[in-house]
Order: C-alpha cells, then sequence, then structure tokens
C-alpha cells in the first residue's frame, strides 16, 4: 500500500514553538509560561528513566506524527520518557506553582527534579500537579513517563488501533495538547463552575478555594460592567431589570466574567443560552433558548494529517470551525474525542453547536452486538450484559466514570456544548440510561445521546439513528426528539490527496465530483429536508473530513481541497430548518 505524506498548510509552517496561544481561555490568569518546543525522548522496555535518550520530539506532538520529528510507534509493552528542563523567573512564583497538561495519552507519571509528583490515567482529559516544594532557583528538569496500550486493554482509545485501517485509525501516544506552567498566590481559586439560567435571567457562579473568604463576581459586557456580586464558594449574579443577549450561533454573544479574591483574580467568559427539549405541535423538538432550533450539523472527528489528534496550529481549529459554518452547518458533533479547551472558545465565539461524545473505551468489541445485529435491524439489546459489550470488569466500567465526570467538569463552562454523549454504537456501552440519568443530575443544562445509533436503552433527550446504505425511515413519535445522529457517508476520493493511494473505505464511493454532488443533493432532499415536517430535529453528516483511509469527508484529509461545491452546499442548507 501507498501511503503518502500529506501536511497541513499550517504544518508546512510549524515552528520549534508550536501552539504558544493561551490554552485555557475559560479561566484565565496573567501568569503563564508554555513548555511547548524541543523534549528529549525515549522508548524503552523498561519503566525505569534511562540515561540516555534516544533524540528530540516537538511537543506536544505525539511520537507516532510527522510533526514530532518521531515517527514511531509506541508499543503497548513499552514506556515512553520525556525530559526537558526551565528555569523559571524569579518573579514568577506567587506561592505555588502548578504544572498543567492538556492531555497525555494515556498512563503517566510527573517527575521534577527527581521526586515523583503526580500520576494520571486518561488521556482525553486535562490535569495538574503542584511542584512547588520541588522547585530549584535554577535549572529544573522535568521528566514525564507514559504507557499507552491503546486497545489492548479497556481503558480508553478512542477510535485509535493497533491494526489501523477503514473507520480505525493510527494510534498516538504521549503528550498530545500544550504543556505549561502557572503560579497562584496560597490562597487561590482553583475551580469555577458557570451556569446560565436563562429562564431567571441571572448568571449562577460556584467556584472551589482553599480559603474562608467573600469573592468578588464582576460580570461584563464588552468594557461595561452589567452586575456584581460578592459571596462565598456560590452567587447568583441576575441581570438588571431582566435584560440580557441571548448566545445563538447565529449571534454568539459572550460576557466577561471576573473572579476576584483579596489575592487571586481569575478571567473567565459565559454565554446566555439554555438547550432543552419540548414538544411543538405533534414532535418533540430540540429547543435553544425556548424557541425549536434545528442541529444541522456534521461528524467532526478532529483528526489531522500531519499531527493526528493534535492540531498543526490554532489557526488550523479556526479554519476547521469558521469553514462549517460558512458552509451553513450550525453543528459539531465532537466524535470519539475531547479537544483542546481553545477549540472550544473557538466554537463559544465563532457561534457553532457541539455534541460532545465520550470517546470509548472497553476490551475488544464484539461485532455482532456492534456492527452486524444493528445492520439487521436487532439493535436493542439490553446493555446490562457486560460482556457482550466489552465492559465485563467492574474496573473497566469504574474507570469511564472516573474519566466521563473528569471530561463533564472540564468542559462544563464551554457555552456551545448542547449535547452529551457518553456512547456510539455500543462502543463499550453499560448501564446507558441510569448514566443518561447521571448526566442529567450532574448537568441538566444540556441534553443527551445517550446510546447514539442503537442498542437503545430508552434514556436521554433524543431517540438516536445512524442510517447508512438505505432510506431514513422515521419512527413513530415519541417522548424524546428524533434526531438523526450519523448519516451520508457518501464519498469521492482525491487521489493526490489522500492517505493511502490503493486502499478506500466509503459507505458510497462515486467515481466523480458532479456524480458525488449530485448524489449528495438527493440524500439531503429525501432524508432531511423531507424528514423535518415528520419530526426530524437534527441531522448529523459524516463528515468534515477525509482521515486516512476514509474518504468521506467533504475536505481532503490535509484540508487543502473542498471536494464539493461551496454554493451547492450553502444551497442545500438554508432548506435545512424548521
Amino acid at each position: 500500500m501507498v501511503f503518502q505524506k500529506l501536511t497541513t498548510i499550517w504544518g508546512e509552517k510549524i515552528t520549534d514553538k508550536p501552539l504558544q496561544e493561551y490554552p485555557r481561555p475559560q479561566f484565565v490568569r496573567n501568569s503563564y509560561v508554555n513548555l511547548n518546543g524541543w523534549w528529549d525522548y525515549a522508548i524503552t522496555e523498561v519503566g525505569d528513566c534511562p540515561s540516555n535518550f534516544d533524540g528530540r520530539i516537538l511537543v506536544p506532538f505525539s511520537p507516532e506524527t510527522t510533526l514530532s520529528g518521531v515517527r514511531k510507534q509506541l508499543k503497548p509493552k513499552q514506556y515512553l520518557f520525556y525530559h526537558t528542563s526551565f528555569t523559571l523567573n524569579k518573579n514568577f512564583n506567587k506561592g505555588v506553582v502548578l504544572l498543567h497538561f492538556g492531555a497525555v495519552d494515556s498512563i503517566c507519571d510527573v517527575y521534577v527534579n527527581g521526586n515523583h509528583l503526580g500520576h494520571h490515567e486518561g488521556g482525553y482529559n486535562a490535569f495538574s500537579v503542584d511542584i512547588t516544594t520541588s522547585l530549584l532557583e535554577t535549572d529544573n528538569h522535568l521528566v514525564v513517563r507514559v504507557r499507552d496500550f491503546t486497545d489492548k486493554s479497556y481503558h480508553t482509545n478512542g477510535k485509535q488501533s493497533s491494526r489501523r485501517g477503514g473507520m480505525w485509525y493510527t494510534p498516538q501516544s504521549g503528550i498530545w495538547q500544550t504543556v505549561w506552567l502557572e503560579s497562584v498566590p496560597s490562597q487561590y481559586i482553583s475551580s469555577a463552575k458557570i451556569t446560565p439560567d436563562f429562564d431567571n435571567a441571572q448568571v449562577i457562579v460556584e467556584w472551589d478555594c482553599n480559603f474562608d473568604e467573600p469573592v468578588t463576581v464582576v460580570v461584563m459586557d464588552g468594557e461595561e460592567q452589567v452586575a456584581k456580586a460578592d459571596g462565598k464558594n456560590f452567587v447568583k449574579t441576575p441581570f438588571p431589570d431582566g435584560k440580557f443577549t441571548p448566545w445563538t450561533p447565529e449571534n454568539p454573544h459572550l460576557y466577561g466574567l471576573r473572579l476576584i479574591s483579596r489575592r487571586d483574580s481569575v478571567d473567565s467568559y459565559f454565554g446566555m443560552r439554555k438547550f432543552s427539549t419540548e414538544m411543538v405541535g405533534k414532535h418533540v423538538r430540540l429547543m435553544l433558548n425556548n424557541k425549536p432550533y434545528f442541529h444541522n450539523g456534521l461528524l467532526d472527528q478532529g483528526y489531522w494529517s500531519d499531527g493526528l489528534y493534535t492540531p498543526p496550529s490554532d489557526e488550523a481549529m479556526i479554519f476547521d470551525i469558521q469553514r462549517m459554518k460558512d458552509l451553513g452547518f450550525n453543528t459539531l458533533r465532537k466524535h470519539i474525542k475531547v479537544e483542546p479547551m481553545r477549540w472550544y472558545y473557538h466554537c463559544d465565539r465563532l457561534g457553532m453547536l457541539v455534541w460532545q461524545d465520550m470517546p470509548s473505551g472497553g476490551t475488544r468489541q464484539h461485532k455482532m452486538a456492534t456492527l452486524y445485529l444493528p445492520f439487521l435491524g436487532i439493535n436493542k439489546i439490553k446493555d446490562s450484559n457486560y460482556g457482550l459489550f466489552s465492559r465485563k470488569k467492574q474496573e473497566s466500567r469504574d474507570k469511564f466514570l472516573c474519566e466521563y465526570t473528569e471530561m463533564l467538569d472540564n468542559l462544563y463552562n464551554c457555552v456551545s456544548i448542547a449535547m452529551w454523549v457518553p456512547f456510539n454504537e455500543a462502543w463499550g456501552q453499560f448501564d446507558a440510561k441510569q448514566i443518561a440519568q447521571f448526566t442529567k443530575d450532574y448537568d441538566g443544562t444540556r441534553t443527551v445521546d445517550h446510546a447514539s445509533g442503537w442498542h437503545d436503552q430508552g434514556g436521554g433527550d433524543i431517540k438516536s439513528l445512524h442510517v447508512y446504505f438505505k432510506k431514513v425511515r422515521m419512527p413513530k413519535p415519541g417522548k424524546r426528539a428524533i434526531c438523526l445522529t450519523e448519516f451520508g457517508g457518501y464519498s469521492y476520493k482525491d487521489i493526490e490527496h489522500s492517505f493511502n493511494k490503493d486502499k478506500t473505505y466509503s459507505y458510497k464511493l462515486y467515481s466523480t465530483q458532479e456524480e458525488f454532488e449530485q448524489g449528495l443533493a438527493k440524500l439531503y432532499e429525501r432524508d432531511v429536508i423531507a424528514q423535518i415536517p415528520n419530526g426530524l430535529s437534527a441531522a448529523i453528516y459524516t463528515q468534515v473530513s477525509d482521515v486516512e483511509d476514509e474518504v468521506n469527508g467533504l475536505y481532503t484529509f490535509d484540508r487543502k481541497v473542498l471536494k464539493v461545491s461551496e454554493q451547492l452546499l450553502k444551497d442545500i442548507n438554508s432548506k435545512v430548518k424548521l
């Protein structure tokens, strides 16, 4: 097989200091040291730190990627070691120094100056380590040790596969999001939870801190102070006269938010919006700000031809979001992946709804349950059969809940996230109805697709349909909104911009762009536009871009070619509405 080295325009301009932007716009301080850049790396067979390293790696790109400069795959029995050194400005340390990791896939230990300071499991969530007591005045040595079992264990792995091909992709490992340092005073605000209360015209702010003093919460609209309140750990801040500007994809208005204590201050933002479902006429509809709103979107896997999980630049993230919006879409289903926090920030400010999947895990799939029976129409097997659904071990189920809760916490303040999707197509699914209720209890501000595609357990807010190879047949109206959560997958292969010149994975392949466009237009007319009056509330087309062998993207894998007429997509999307 012939694999082409495909580089994005942003990867072609990569520097020795990639992704320097502040990585957490939802919780900002003016203390920031970015550690991205060239580190030492070694891949070993034992868990002891090597005395000599194999070479240099460009963090935060995984060793499997082109942009890392390594292009080696970590095996399940191997260890990946990173090393770098840093010296802090004398004025940097305000009392506590925190080391932040956007994400490390998947099990890692953190050492500073020989001291073991942190352990984290789960390759998709951010975490932090207090390194204050181990710091030196001059060179500080940071070592990170990583294990990644990919699909050889029950650990979360998403769509990574040790035997890539088709709809399963090249595995990646280790550090894949920004690494950075922050200093805070000894008494500081560690986190905040911001809840827009649309119906009562107020914003509810809760926070965690290590002191027992009031915090002032200030709401800003641009440079104008709108409201202010003081409290301990919790305030309700109403808008004067109950007047505010709602957040929508068409008008993504954001308010600034500042939390101020005697020693600490943090800047954030929020949008006044409400996601819910409601009976409208004969059908349950998805609602935005108490009005019916059709979610017209795309499956977005977040893979890059040169960086795999890691976008090559901030501009690359913006490109995907803005281009899909320009083409007339208003929703991205972030599929089996969690993105860097800046990606959600761009969705918040640009106005793009997000459906957030939990990355899948569990042991080897039973294809009878996840593939063959669903395509025969047998798609309501009880997911309490843990063995059949690859979740036989209690520790596997416990680990999922731990990581899922961590994801809910990390992403709670992202304005654009409209729906949580804990399970997709039965991959590691278990107790989905109960987990849907847990999700609603944990975060009542969003809707839930509890079992996307099949093996519906009757929970959550939507009846989820995945339809490929056949016409959409609408189920009878019920108590949940009917949503086409995956469909299409139509393909046209641009050979010069394809990862695999020999193999092609597709649901329906067209030989010419003209035929592809005709097929796409007919598909939308038949399965989406014609079904909206029958109760269809959302449609998620597969997909934003090609990924390796899979060539059903609107864009090529390197994002250099839009494979369908821009005007055609705009014309189609102008009709996809309630």
